[in-house]
């Protein structure tokens, strides 16, 4: 590893459909990372069954989310692509920080969870409780210095660090401290039919989010009817205006431009010119981004995720054997 090389970690889900905020929150941002850092993109579909899904549905994500991890740039070659359920090491690890790291005033704090089980939680399954911790081992496993996450996963990040500090304290030089990196511009996007909610790939109504497989006329609808504000102009104040705001975050995530120039470029454009032209750089983003996915095959991704795996499970298992060693498990 050359001197200023960092480890970066992140990965996704394989649930739902993955949308244009899953891309520029966090996709969007991992191909610039690999010309300069050691990158390790996982596909975390462990983390996918803390709430029930058809398993013929979960196999076809994962080559998706993997096909969309390529498409979006993330070159196998200059990165690590696995699957988390081919590396025994991360549910292993889990395990062990449930037990010397973990405690239950952190896991209680987590507002994910709070959010995603409302007055149900005495039903939701103990791994959505305790995902977190399985975040922790993937995030602790590799070295990792550098977590790209959207503003909704710092949490998560801020418990692997707390996890590692203890764990160190105790057991002697075992983890590194990672940190999470936000990206400043777009990192959270909302809905389209309703900017007080993040957008989300598991929205029972297909309006609210742009997935990235969909057909790029079907994004171009889907912005034309997006809401906008009560009041007019084009400008960004996420208090003020937030259905506006969302849409110039998505704009300058897409079409790669700052907000402040998109605001200078529309500040005598309507509602309908201003979402016109931003329904042209949704529907040219998904056409092209489309072009790449279609141009890997199944069996292409079988075999990066099978590379991807060997590469992960030597730099995995060492250090999980070193903090065995460590806690006096031979």
């Amino acid at each position: 590893m050359e001197k200023d090389e960092k480890i970066v970690f992140s990965g996704i889900q394989p649930s739902g459909k993955l949308n244009i905020a899953n891309y520029i929150g966090a996709l969007s941002q991992w191909p610039n990372l690999q010309d300069e850092d050691k990158c390790i993109f996982c596909v975390v579909d462990y983390h996918a069954i803390t709430v029930k899904k058809n398993p013929k549905e979960l196999r076809k994500r994962v080559i998706e989310t993997a096909k969309i991890y390529l498409a979006a740039g993330i070159d196998s070659e200059k990165s690590i692509i696995f699957k988390q359920s081919d590396v025994s090491a991360h549910t292993e690890l889990a395990w062990i920080l449930n037990c010397i790291g973990a405690r239950i005033s952190d896991l209680n704090k987590m507002t994910q969870f709070k959010d995603k089980t409302g007055e149900n939680k005495e039903s939701a399954s103990v791994g959505l409780y305790d995902y977190p911790v399985l975040m922790a081992a993937d995030i602790l496993l590799y070295g990792t210095e550098v977590v790209p996450v959207g503003e909704d996963q710092i949490q998560h990040v801020e418990l692997a660090r707390d996890i590692a500090k203890r764990v160190n304290n105790t057991y002697g030089d075992i983890f590194t401290i990672p940190k999470a990196v936000v990206k400043k511009d777009g990192a959270r996007i909302m809905s389209l039919l309703d900017p007080s909610k993040k957008m989300s790939k598991s929205d029972e109504n297909e309006n609210n989010a742009i997935a990235l497989l969909d057909k790029p006329e079907v994004g171009r609808k889907k912005i034309m009817k997006a809401v906008t504000d009560s009041n007019t102009g084009i400008y960004f104040n996420l208090e003020d205006k937030p259905a506006i705001s969302n849409l110039l975050n998505i704009y300058a995530g897409l079409g790669n431009r700052e907000v402040k120039r998109l605001v200078k470029d529309h500040k005598d454009s309507g509602y309908g010119e201003f979402k016109n032209a931003l329904a042209d750089v949704v529907e040219n983003f998904l056409i092209t981004f489309q072009e790449k996915y279609n141009s890997y095959s199944d069996e292409n991704v079988l075999e990066i995720l099978e590379k991807g795996k060997e590469r992960a499970e030597k730099i995995a298992q060492e250090r999980l054997n070193k903090l065995k060693n460590a806690i006096g498990i031979i």
